[in-house]
C-alpha cells in the first residue's frame, strides 16, 4: 500500500527520541510549554494516548507525553526559564538557526488568542 502524495508521513515518538533539531524546532512552536497544547488520540491498539502535535514539510509528528511529562520536560530543560517560557537567548538562537524553514512560521499555537 503506497501513501498518497499529498499525505504526510505520520510519526509517533517520545520527545527524547527525536533528533535535536526537531526538538529545537518544537521549542520555537511551543515557547510557553507543551502541556496546554496536548491532544488525545486512539492508537492502533485502541488505547487513548496524549501527544504534542508538530508538523514539518514532510512529516506530521505526534510526540507522546502525558501532562506531567510535558511539564517535567520544560522544568528540566535549560532553554526554558523558571516560569516555563523559552528564554530569549534560546529563542533567538533557534530562530536564526531555522530561519529558512517556512513551516515554522505557520505553526504558532501559543500566539493565538484564547478569548
Amino acid at each position: 500500500m503506497t501513501q498518497p502524495k499529498n499525505e504526510k508521513v505520520r510519526v509517533i515518538k517520545d520527545f527524547d527520541k527525536l533528533d535535536k533539531d526537531i526538538q529545537e524546532q518544537i521549542k520555537l512552536v511551543y515557547p510557553n510549554g507543551f502541556s496546554q497544547n496536548l491532544i488525545t488520540f486512539t492508537n492502533k491498539e485502541g488505547k487513548l494516548v496524549t501527544a504534542l502535535p508538530f508538523e514539518t514539510d514532510e512529516k506530521y509528528y505526534l510526540i507522546r507525553m502525558t501532562n506531567v511529562q510535558a511539564q517535567q520536560i520544560i522544568t528540566e530543560d535549560e532553554d526554558y526559564d523558571d516560569d516555563g517560557v523559552l528564554k530569549v537567548d534560546s529563542r533567538e538562537e533557534y530562530e536564526d538557526k531555522y530561519a529558512d524553514l517556512d513551516y515554522l512560521s505557520d505553526q504558532h499555537p501559543d500566539d493565538e488568542d484564547d478569548d
